[in-house]
């Protein structure tokens, strides 16, 4: 263990006092609406769900055919898990014979005309959320907009920050602290954030529906499937979010202030590419501004730090106002095998990593440093169970085994704290299991998925359609929702509707004055 790892860790569990135990996650999980065959669905988002403007558990992300479901945040990744079920089980009472694409990429897609924006009703926020969409569409196109993932929200303790403090000697106010060591976390899991793609990455195939002229090269596994022998996560590679458009944003993660400024910076910076694009032709927006990033949320990263926001509150200014509160992770592919598209074995494991990039080393990272980091998770993306296959560390060529059990010795040793806490070995089975994995590349979910393809000889559609029906009938055969929960949802997408009213009746000012309101403000 490196000496700094070392010193923090036996510091910690020295103090005697305060637990890691008990955290707090929450979910956010995007799926497709499909119809019966598989193609994107065209219908609106379904009224029992109530608002996707407002409902706090059921919503739409770019599409109006892209579902997220949103767990509250719960100290027990059991309650997590069991929420993120019941909201599937409560869609599917109410999706009328659609079907959820459990699978980062995307079904048999039409063209980018034809996939419809999300709507938020009439408010100008309402508005405001469909005019970015277009403008991630014009920018980046549709499709691209349509690949899923599964988001793990994140935050120790709060009776942790003090502790850690003063196991380890530093004087700062607990805010500036807190904000500091989270930055230290949110570094090194840009570092370590490889070893995701290869352990939960199951996204080695796509529809070529998806492709265009993006994947020009890559080999096809059958008449309708292209893949990457050795990938892991597509969705992650230059095909998917990790695209050239954004490379070249440095985004400092060295202190909160630079954060805040770079993200700032580029919300205010205009972009000529975008600018030959227009923002308000005709008469109708097509973006919110021609600038670098039209919002903060534009920024593409694997890792976010966030703070909860008041209302009609800037991310960069509820950042400044009171720091990092927790970390949103943006790399997990969903797991087609799940039911629920992540499993607790997954959440413990991250927690136990999180917890490691927050103790271990973490110095800042320069222009070289942050292009080895985007360069690790890109080939990790695409050749990650590459036995040829070495990622660079400090410059140095180095084999993915190697490097990733050196960080699960010391995730276990965090596992070990957690399952001392909570008296269940459950954390250190999950990292056994990444362990296997690390061991044999074949039982990767990646592998296994491509394994399943040609053992069957179908395509990745054919699959991941009939998967969708498999889930479907689970989550109808299983024990209804309880009374409780089922009024729960029932009574959210109700008052959900009545505040979308509400925000409507509300405005005072027209959407160019609300727009350049929001864009004043700091």
């Amino acid at each position: 263990m490196s000496k700094g790892f070392d010193k923090r860790f036996d510091a910690l569990i020295n103090s005697g006092r305060g637990s890691i135990s008990g955290g707090l996650k929450g979910i956010e999980k995007e799926s497709l609406r499909i119809d019966a065959q598989g193609r994107l669905a065209q219908t609106g988002h379904p009224l029992a769900f109530g608002s996707a403007l407002t409902n706090s558990h059921i919503t739409t992300d770019f599409s109006e055919a892209l579902l997220e479901f949103i767990t509250p945040a719960f100290h027990n990744t059991w309650e997590a898990q069991q929420f993120l079920c019941d909201v599937h089980q409560f869609a599917y009472q109410n999706l009328d014979r659609e079907l959820i694409w459990n699978a980062s990429m995307p079904c048999r897609i039409p063209a980018d005309a034809e996939i419809p924006l999300a709507r938020y009703g009439n408010s100008n926020i309402g508005q405001m959320k469909t005019i970015y969409r277009r403008g991630l569409g014009y920018r980046y196109g549709r499709s691209m907009q349509t690949i899923a993932g599964v988001h793990f929200n994140y935050s120790p303790p709060k009776s942790f920050w003090p502790v850690y403090r003063d196991a380890i000697g530093v004087r700062q106010s607990e805010d500036e602290f807190r904000s500091e060591q989270y930055l230290g976390m949110v570094r090194n899991f840009r570092r370590f954030g490889w070893l995701i793609l290869y352990l939960f990455g199951t996204s080695p195939a796509m529809c070529k529906s998806f492709a265009g002229n993006h994947a020009a090269g890559m080999p096809a596994l059958n008449a309708d499937t292209l893949f990457e022998p050795f990938g892991t996560s597509l969705r992650m590679s230059d095909l998917g979010y990790s695209n050239q458009n954004q490379a070249r944003l440095n985004i400092s993660l060295n202190s909160l202030e630079e954060y805040v400024h770079d993200l700032s910076a580029a919300v205010a910076t205009p972009e000529p590419a975008y600018e030959k694009i227009g923002v308000k032709v005709d008469g109708k927006y097509r973006q919110l501004n021609a600038n670098l990033l039209q919002i903060e949320n534009e920024y593409y990263s694997s890792i976010r730090p966030k703070r909860v926001a008041r209302s009609g509150e800037r991310p960069t200014a509820a950042l400044r106002r009171g720091g990092i509160e927790y970390v949103e992770i943006r790399s997990l592919d969903i797991n087609v095998d799940d039911p629920a598209g992540i499993n607790q074995n997954t959440m413990r494991f991250i927690e136990a990593f999180l917890i490691y990039c927050l103790i271990e080393d973490s110095p800042p990272l320069c222009n070289e440093s942050l292009h080895e980091t985007r360069r690790n998770q890109a080939l990790t993306a695409k050749r990650g169970r590459d036995p040829e296959f070495r990622l660079q560390r400090d410059g140095t060529p180095t084999a993915l085994p190697t490097w990733a059990g050196e960080i699960l010795d010391k995730v276990d040793a965090i596992a070990a704290v957690f399952d001392a806490d909570e008296g269940e070995a459950c954390y250190a089975h999950a990292v056994r299991l990444a362990q296997s994995l690390v061991a044999d590349p074949d039982a990767t979910p990646s592998a296994r998925l491509l394994h399943k393809l040609r053992a069957e000889k179908c395509s990745f559609f054919d699959f991941t359609l009939h998967q969708a029906v498999v889930h479907r009938d689970y989550f109808a055969s299983i024990a209804p929702l309880t009374d409780h929960r089922q009024a729960m949802f029932e009574r959210e997408a109700r008052e959900s509707i009545e505040r979308q009213k509400a925000i409507e009746a509300g405005d005072q000012l027209s959407l160019d004055d609300y727009l350049a309101q929001y864009f004043s403000s700091d």
